[in-house]
């Protein structure tokens, strides 16, 4: 519980640093484009820092491995599908964004353990 509160408060930190980097610190030094890729990942990390922090939430009323699992894949999406997507904006290496997908697909896992642990421990 207090893991995923702490991985989403971490997160939401860096999104926030994040993107304050990219529209001040980038701006103008990479190509319009790759700085849509930087806020895209950006928005990513934040929406998915609030899945961190209602998994952490509900593991004070359930106790469940779906809901366990779900955390590790938020976090693990974030840190693929952001990550992979703040590096392929900033070096523009390809290989990098061929590895986002695998991270969206950790998300989609995260949502799909989190709406059954919520379906099942909650009815």
């Amino acid at each position: 519980m207090k893991l995923f509160i702490l991985l989403g408060a971490l997160n939401g930190f860096l999104a926030v640093a994040l993107g304050a980097f990219g529209a001040h610190g980038l701006e103008g030094k990479i190509s319009e484009r790759a700085l849509t890729t930087w806020e895209k990942a950006v928005d990513y990390q934040m929406f998915h820092t609030g899945a961190l922090l209602a998994v952490g939430l509900l593991m004070a009323k359930i106790q469940s491995p779906s809901l366990t699992w779900a955390g590790w894949m938020f976090f693990i999406g974030i840190v693929i599908f952001s990550g992979s997507l703040y590096i392929y904006s900033t070096t523009a290496i390809k290989g990098f964004a061929m590895i986002t997908p695998i991270g969206g697909f950790s998300f989609l896992i995260g949502w799909i353990l989190l709406g059954y642990a919520a379906i099942k421990y909650l009815s």
